[in-house]
């Protein structure tokens, strides 16, 4: 009977955030063993979708380790060191296995180590020797590394964002390492170096129609994955940028040429798929004029998902000082202000301090009158294919705004945030949500029009001037024709 060793270990790693990711990071979202079966997050939805694969085809999962911590800046090393360890040896109770998958964000850095899922990757193939196929499902937002390449059999990374796709390419790494442990196919791969820094959603045109050529070109011609790697801006490493990854079956020729073609292709589109922020200033003016909503805000400097506070005041000092009503805000991280809430009670009236805590970045505190609307106890919102944590949370209303403070620090995935304690956003004119892009899965179904709003936040989209000190290659937009 086949067994299928299955383990995860993820973070978004900033390295200019000065949030810590240490052991109680990690602590939220960790589990171990088939206890991942039973857990309602992303682990759980694709420990249960693999061993459906794995059981198709007479086999079973033997699960390990799975942690996950949010983005923030680069893990402690003893932490990193602990996790890596605890994959490894559950890696050795399970053996002897047929195959090893994995799910590895592919943006994690530690203190001493800025490749741990090529070093990770590394030390798994030397447990399992060169035969044993080892495939990996990866986030796009990742830095794509010679070791990761030389020690997996295929690496495939989500190609939507909103990340949508995590159990569909976790599958099609699975189908490679099926076909190379029956000897039907032997992948090789070709890498085409994009030269570019930068952010692609995926919900609209043109990068809509790239998507779906690039999905459509798989298993055809000998084309096993494709890839388009995103990269992270954030990330300081020497491979920091966008990548096009093919495999084909044993043709590298073949996955060389569609690198590169694909790589000119989505080159070409660099100018039309950007994200388009506007000034704090003009979005005020389009909030103050919508008649119905809800018009989502996005605050994408804020995005807890990039590794920044997310609990920066500047938005919702603006909208209270012009005046602005049936604003909704989420997801501010404040645990203090949510104790508070909590020790007072749904209904009660109360005098809060407000985001502004966690530095520079994060804007000033803000002083506040407030009405506490609601309040739960480890409320979660729908988001990345399973549920997440806010952990307790409130919702107070000051002067006509409606701001939802979380205890756990996440970014904004949907409605769900606010229905959670209790809040229609459909009710709102206007909705701002501290998230780049990953809301519009959940409020595109409901949003009368989405707009992008450039703040003094940790994570701002001037990818010109990120101070790298690892990353000296030239790329766009610092230089035009790099």
């Amino acid at each position: 009977m086949m067994n299928v060793y299955f383990a995860g270990l993820a973070t978004e790693s900033n390295s200019f955030s000065s949030i810590p990711t240490a052991e109680a990071a990690f602590a939220i979202g960790q589990r171990r063993g088939e206890a991942v079966f039973a857990d309602r997050g992303m682990y759980g939805a694709l420990a249960v979708g693999l061993r459906e694969l794995v059981m198709a085809e007479g086999g079973v999962v033997s699960p390990g380790l799975f942690a996950f911590a949010q983005p923030g800046a680069p893990t402690v090393q003893a932490v990193y060191e602990r996790l890596r360890d605890i994959l490894l040896e559950d890696l050795r109770a399970a053996m002897p296995v047929d195959v090893v998958m994995l799910f590895l964000h592919g943006a994690m850095i530690s203190q001493a180590c800025w490749d741990c899922e090529g070093e990770i990757l590394a030390m798994v193939r030397e447990i399992v020797g060169a035969e044993t196929p080892i495939g990996v499902a990866l986030d796009p937002h990742a830095h794509l590394t010679e070791a990761m390449l030389a020690n997996a059999t295929v690496l495939c990374f989500m190609q939507e964002y909103p990340h949508t796709d995590g159990m569909a390419r976790l599958e099609d790494a699975w189908r490679v390492c099926l076909g190379v442990a029956r000897g039907e196919v032997s992948p090789v791969h070709a890498v085409h170096d994009c030269k570019m820094v930068s952010f692609w959603p995926t919900q609209s045109e043109p990068m809509r129609g790239f998507v779906d050529r690039l999905l459509d070109r798989r298993n055809r011609d000998g084309v096993l994955s494709i890839s388009f790697v995103h990269g992270f801006p954030w990330g300081d490493t020497p491979v920091t940028g966008a990548k096009m990854l093919v495999y084909a079956d044993g043709d590298r020729a073949k996955a060389a040429a569609l690198a590169e073609s694909l790589g000119r292709e989505i080159w070409d589109l660099r100018r039309e798929t950007q994200i388009r922020d506007m000034p704090l200033a003009a979005a005020l003016d389009r909030m103050a004029a919508v008649n119905r909503g809800p018009l989502v805000v996005a605050d994408i400097a804020d995005n807890a998902g990039g590794g920044a506070p997310a609990d920066s005041t500047f938005v919702a000092r603006a909208v209270l000082e012009r005046g602005l009503t049936d604003v909704g805000i989420a997801l501010m991280y404040d645990p203090q202000a949510v104790a508070f809430c909590h020790e007072v009670g749904e209904g009660a009236e109360i005098d809060l301090r407000i985001g502004g805590k966690l530095g520079p970045t994060s804007g000033d505190p803000l002083d506040v009158h407030a009405t506490v609307r609601g309040i739960a106890k480890k409320a979660t919102q729908v988001g990345l294919s399973g549920l997440v944590g806010l952990g307790d949370a409130a919702w107070i209303e000051v002067a006509g705004v409606h701001v939802i403070l979380a205890s756990e620090r996440t970014q904004c995935f949907g409605p769900s945030a606010f229905t959670a304690l209790g809040l229609d956003p459909t009710t709102l004119r206007s909705v701002v949500v501290k998230s780049t892009n990953h809301f519009r899965a959940g409020f595109d179904p409901i949003a009368t029009d989405v707009i992008y709003v450039d703040t003094p936040g940790a994570i701002r989209s001037d990818f010109a001037h990120i101070p790298y000190e690892r990353f000296k290659a030239r790329y766009w937009p610092k230089v035009e024709t790099p």
